[in-house]
């Protein structure tokens, strides 16, 4: 196999375990309060929130659709908007503080389930996981810029 077609085998099924990842991981908190939609529009919001555009990107759907969720959770206490300092035009969706301690709890929550299914992995699959962790942390780099 030539070096292109391998690259293009790896990149298919690197795409394929991470699309069947983001299913199965959604499902670690279905019994939280949030839905997984809501719980990736809180977490975007983490550091100094985010515009509604951005917002709509990253959750690959249009605006209308970002709004609903934010209204949603606005009318819950958890995000607001409010004007961005950079541009007056603008308005920044942030989290309350409330919206904070549902993040925290829902990140608590999923890492105590994950951290049950990786202590079913043997030592060598754990290991072998930490050392994949930068490799994916500069592809998501890669991917955001």
């Amino acid at each position: 196999m030539n070096d292109e077609n391998a690259l293009q085998e790896l990149a298919s099924g690197f795409r394929e375990a991470l699309r069947h990842s983001v299913y199965l991981v959604r499902r670690l908190d279905a019994d939280g309060e949030l839905s997984a939609a809501q719980l990736s529009t809180l977490k975007m919001l983490l550091d100094e929130g985010q515009r509604v555009g951005e917002i709509a990107r990253n959750l690959g759907v249009r605006v209308p659709s970002a709004t609903e969720q934010i209204i949603k959770l606005e009318r819950a206490g958890l995000a607001r908007r409010e004007p961005d300092p950079n541009d007056s035009r603008a308005v920044r969706v942030i989290l309350t503080p409330e919206g904070r301690d549902a993040v925290d709890s829902a990140n608590r929550r999923r890492n105590q389930v994950m951290a049950g299914i990786l202590s079913t992995l043997s030592d060598q699959d754990r290991k072998a996981l930490a050392d994949a962790l930068p490799v994916i942390d500069k592809i998501n780099a890669y991917l955001q810029n």
